[in-house]
């Protein structure tokens, strides 16, 4: 690229695809070189106000700057970035330029650990659907056996892992013992990835310390919420997240639920306390919920609502692997979008048949006041939707 082709840019002015930086700051360099390659590419000029558009030259020896932003280009982002890089003296000094390709690889280039994108004249972090669409077009999906990067084997709870293991009829402690890593790669709760032991999504969902403490899990857990009255629009009575594991999040969300949607009826001086639905039909609807949300929906969470007259459990993605509402409500055959966590919340005895989910739930609302329970799924919103009436 020669002096004409770069002053051609700078008489352009910074843009979505070009950014001026007087020095070579990587702190600053970083976020516009991850911008650009998850964007559209884009050329980085070194040696130019951003301001005045004013070429002013870097003073430093120009093999110490390559060497420099070779070395960052390789190792100060995610990963490897490949870019194109050049330089040219003018009287006021080196002018660097760095073109950066429109990168396309399993996830995102991050900087820092934060994923950047191109808006107009700044690198910014997306909002929640620019991330999502982000990862769509990097075909980043994260299913049950997705390596999350920041988790390793630290992050998984031993006595969690050892009470699913104990379900199985496997004594952990009998000799000859498997060392713990061993024993969770075999089970797939931890993989290798790049030379380092990640725990899996599974892993940290079903035996976690904190399963929601990581970027990549954050948004995976319940949202509680009641209404006093029958809309959204309608005053908050009561708010709470219930997360952790998975069995975690149904025992808190029932706990809550029990203290928020429950009705008293008085004879003289005896109290009878009713539930607004059935505690079990709503755990089924939230251990379905925990199980078959689609995960590779970030920063949507399971949503539970408690309204004056129903009581609605709403969950990301669509019913599992073409599954129809039809099948679903007859009991058809289960098909599991996560088929790992299904089977560990079925060692833990919270799904006690497979396929027996909805007849039960039908059962316990005809028993409680008649009613039938409702589903519905919209496909375009990536949505279902389960609701039973007080």
């Amino acid at each position: 690229m020669t002096i004409d082709d770069l002053q051609l840019h700078i008489a352009d002015g910074e843009n979505d695809t070009t950014e001026f930086k007087r020095g070579v700051d990587l702190r600053q360099i970083g976020p516009a070189l991850a911008a650009f390659a998850n964007t559209q590419g884009g050329l980085l000029l070194l040696g130019v106000d951003d301001h005045s558009r004013a070429i002013v030259g870097v003073s430093e020896d120009p093999e110490s700057v390559a060497e420099r932003l070779t070395g960052f280009l390789q190792s100060g982002l995610s990963f490897p970035c490949s870019a194109r890089l050049g330089r040219v003296q003018t009287p006021q000094g080196w002018l660097h330029w760095v073109e950066v390709a429109r990168q396309r690889g399993f996830e995102p280039l991050k900087y820092g650990g934060r994923v950047y994108v191109r808006r107009g004249r700044a690198s910014v972090e997306p909002s929640p659907p620019e991330l999502q669409e982000l990862l769509n077009t990097f075909g980043y999906v994260v299913t049950e056996e997705q390596a999350v990067s920041s988790a390793g084997p630290a992050d998984i709870d031993p006595a969690a892992f050892a009470r699913y293991v104990a379900t199985l009829g496997i004594d952990v402690g009998d000799e000859p013992a498997l060392p713990l890593e061993t024993d969770l790669r075999i089970r797939g709760a931890v993989v290798e990835r790049a030379g380092q032991l990640c725990a899996t999504l599974y892993g940290l969902l079903a035996f976690g310390k904190n399963p929601q403490g990581h970027a990549q899990t954050g948004s995976f857990w319940v949202e509680c919420v009641a209404y006093d009255g029958t809309d959204r629009a309608d005053p908050v009575l009561h708010v709470a997240e219930a997360r952790g594991r998975l069995d975690e999040q149904v025992d808190r969300a029932l706990g809550w639920f029990r203290a928020s949607g429950r009705s008293e009826t008085h004879a003289g001086a005896t109290r009878t306390d009713r539930s607004a639905v059935p505690l079990g039909a709503l755990r089924e609807a939230l251990v379905n919920a925990v199980c078959h949300r689609d995960y590779a929906i970030t920063g949507s969470r399971i949503l539970l609502e408690v309204f004056a007259d129903r009581v609605v459990v709403t969950n990301p993605g669509t019913l599992p692997n073409h599954m129809s509402r039809e099948s679903v409500m007859a009991g058809g055959h289960p098909r599991s979008r996560n088929e790992l966590l299904a089977t560990v919340m079925q060692a833990l005895r919270y799904m006690e048949g497979r396929g027996r989910g909805w007849p039960r739930m039908r059962r316990d609302m005809r028993q409680h006041n008649g009613s039938e329970p409702a589903l519905h799924e919209d496909r375009d919103s990536r949505w279902v939707r389960v609701t039973l009436l007080r």
